[in-house]
């Protein structure tokens, strides 16, 4: 019998490794999570101690020749250099998103990856869920025709999210690469990938207030280096095209508006940022013969596993991947693709020209219904 299971080392002990700890450990068969590992040793260890797993320091983590995958949790201006010594070391990776804070820095390591016969994966894998795999299965069934546009728009709360989660306020994690890097996996995964971009950035409000009370930063000051606003228009390789809209200048908390637009109907899909939530149908069916009336929303039926939070799900779709001898669908060459139409739109920012992208990959293949 072939082998059936990763030996797993994570590296970061951040917010974002309880919720992978916990999926991998509980809810992947095909992962077995040996330790944690992190800049803070005590950090490690208290994760360690939470999730009933061994701390490591990272060197010790890498140089075990029993660790097949190292999945890295850190910042993302870390990444490069944790996982092309994760690669050098033998290792597949899978990292948090995105790949690197440069397209530069992620072909190298792609190029690497492919050298030494490994595996490279990157989140965002939220695609996978089942709101994602149900709208993939509408489109690509024909349910709303032939596609012929898309208008995608989000929102966040800076106020609240800069003194949150501080890593934002280091260069490289502005509304882009941190958050547009959802919307855009996403579209990738539906629709395929882009052919050219141009976009309008905003920086209009550099100076923050903490409004978390008990935290350092609460009525003080909070800087933020980074773009907090992105209004881009997106074309496909198919042709099609639509719109990208991102303000995180808002007070309210991530909201949502994602549509697909078809010949024969509208798709409303769910919010990026997760792997569940109802997917609607706009549908000319519904209201033969009176196309100016407004015919009635339904939502589809979901056949999917994985509606919850299934961070996580990527590193066990990849483990998949390796152990079947086939391509990952979280991919590194769609990670190197997306980060590179995010660069595109953050370097045309001041102009809001057209560019090309120079890169493209493979749509993922869906995942198969439940059952």
């Amino acid at each position: 019998m072939g082998k059936t299971q990763l030996k797993v080392g994570v590296i970061g002990s951040g917010q974002i490794s309880g919720i992978y700890l916990k999926n991998m450990i509980n809810e992947f068969d095909n992962l077995e999570v040996v330790c944690v590992a992190s800049k803070n040793f005590e950090h490690a260890k208290k994760r360690a101690e939470e999730y009933g797993i061994e701390a490591r320091t990272v060197d010790a983590l890498l140089a075990d020749p029993e660790i097949d995958m190292a999945v890295v949790l850190t910042p993302v201006g870390t990444h490069y250099e944790l996982i092309k010594q994760a690669l050098l070391a033998g290792k597949h990776v899978y990292t948090e998103k995105t790949m690197t804070d440069s397209p530069e820095k992620a072909a190298e390591l792609v190029a690497l990856a492919k050298e030494k016969g490994l595996c490279l994966g990157a989140a965002p894998d939220t695609f996978l869920g089942a709101a994602w795999q149900t709208a993939r299965e509408a489109i690509d069934s024909g349910l709303i025709g032939e596609v012929t546009s898309f208008a995608i728009s989000g929102n966040r709360n800076n106020d609240l999210l800069l003194s949150f989660a501080p890593f934002l306020r280091e260069p490289g994690a502005g509304i882009l690469y941190d958050y547009a890097v959802y919307y855009m996996t996403t579209l990738v995964s539906l629709l395929g990938p882009v052919k050219r971009a141009a976009g309008v950035i905003g920086k209009p409000y550099p100076e923050h207030v903490g409004i978390i009370p008990g935290r350092p930063e609460y009525g003080n000051p909070i800087h933020n280096p980074n773009e907090s606003q992105v209004s881009a228009i997106i074309q496909l390789e198919s042709g099609v095209s639509g719109t990208l809209h991102i303000d995180s200048d808002t007070e309210a908390m991530d909201q949502h508006y994602y549509a697909i637009y078809g010949t024969k109907g509208v798709l409303y899909c769910s919010d990026p940022n997760g792997f569940g939530g109802e997917v609607k149908l706009l549908h000319s069916e519904f209201n033969p013969g009176k196309p100016w009336s407004p015919a009635e929303l339904i939502t589809l039926p979901n056949h999917f596993a994985h509606a919850e939070n299934s961070r996580g799900i990527g590193p066990s779709e990849m483990a998949d991947a390796i152990l079947t001898g086939r391509p990952n669908r979280a991919s590194a060459e769609m990670a190197y693709h997306v980060l590179e139409v995010l660069t595109v739109l953050l370097n045309g920012g001041e102009s809001g020209s057209f560019a090309d992208i120079a890169s493209s990959c493979t749509k993922p293949e869906p995942l198969a219904p439940e059952g």
